[in-house]
């Protein structure tokens, strides 16, 4: 097989390996492809408790494709089945994952990319969110996330006001169904704009989505009192501050929507899987950039530069 070694700060090659045996309830995937998710771009940068060079494969957790092996004990998934994985070294034209994390993929799908683990995240948060008809929901930031975040409110007929900074997102944000568009560049100049949209009240939901500072204040100063301020985004460059003060007058509640447990990824890749397939939710426009394994260099730069008409980098494997 082919894998991609991280072997320092915005540096990569690809060495082949000898194919790795699946063990007892294991499986291997040849994989089609790997999303690449923006959690990658710290250890990318190179901080101090980075260690180089990675494990092959290593970083890649957004893989599918189809099972080429099967270990011992394993009766739910035959050679050839086509799946979605949760497994982590999937920057590689193989992985190694357990059974019951992996995800058969039907025949609506044939032929469609689908990186099950942050498709399966958007469905958890949206869960966690509870959304529904009626509420008006704000999203700050409109990357890959975002923009699922945003089709999924608008399918339960809430009102989403999308907030982010290039204009490019807002227009895929208004394609997901969002009915308020306004570019994140003031932060009084938003909080009077939704408090104009609604009257003064603010929003039911506030999904921040970022994972930085700013946006996490002014997803505060936009939830209404009792409302609920949804954390998706991933805050992995240090601590941060919160205004406590105004949290407690509005009596809010605060959700961290990151999920730890295996069985809950599963159980959102299995949602995903169901509401692609059925035609509810298509992130096919959403993938905008395709690389080849041997730049997966490129496919990360090009995920923390964000250029112009950017969303989501797939690596697909030949």
């Amino acid at each position: 097989m082919r894998a991609a070694v991280v072997t320092g700060p915005g540096e990569i090659r690809i060495e082949e390996y000898s194919l790795p045996e699946p063990g007892v309830g294991e499986v291997r995937i040849r994989l089609e492809g790997c999303g690449v998710c923006a959690s990658n771009l710290t250890p990318w940068s190179g901080p101090d408790w980075m260690t180089f060079p990675t494990a092959p494969g290593d970083l890649g957790h957004e893989g599918w494709g189809f099972v080429d092996a099967v270990g011992e004990g394993v009766t739910t998934l035959s050679v050839g089945d086509r799946v979605a994985a949760l497994s982590y070294k999937s920057y590689a034209t193989h992985d190694i994952a357990a059974a019951d994390a992996v995800v058969p993929l039907p025949p609506e799908l044939a032929g469609q990319p689908f990186p099950g683990e942050p498709l399966g995240c958007a469905m958890n948060i949206f869960r966690r969110s509870e959304i529904v008809a009626g509420q008006t929901v704000a999203i700050i930031g409109i990357g890959f996330l975002g923009a699922i975040l945003t089709r999924l409110a608008s399918n339960a007929g809430a009102r989403v006001i999308a907030i982010s900074r290039r204009p490019f997102s807002l227009g895929v944000a208004r394609r997901m169904g969002a009915t308020e568009t306004i570019p994140m560049e003031d932060h009084n100049g938003i909080i009077e704009r939704v408090k104009e949209l609604t009257g003064g009240a603010f929003c039911d939901r506030v999904v921040e989505a970022v994972g930085k500072q700013w946006p996490l204040d002014l997803a505060g100063e936009l939830t209404r009192e009792r409302g609920k301020l949804i954390v998706a985004g991933y805050h992995q460059d240090g601590a941060r501050q919160v205004n406590m003060w105004l949290w407690n007058w509005r009596g809010i509640d605060v959700i961290n929507a990151h999920e730890r447990d295996p069985r809950i990824y599963i159980q959102g890749i299995r949602e995903a899987v169901d509401a692609v397939a059925s035609g509810a939710l298509d992130p096919s426009s959403l993938y905008t950039h395709r690389f080849p394994l041997e730049r997966l260099d490129d496919a990360l730069n090009a995920t923390r530069d964000r250029p112009d008409g950017f969303l989501k980098a797939l690596v697909t494997y030949e």
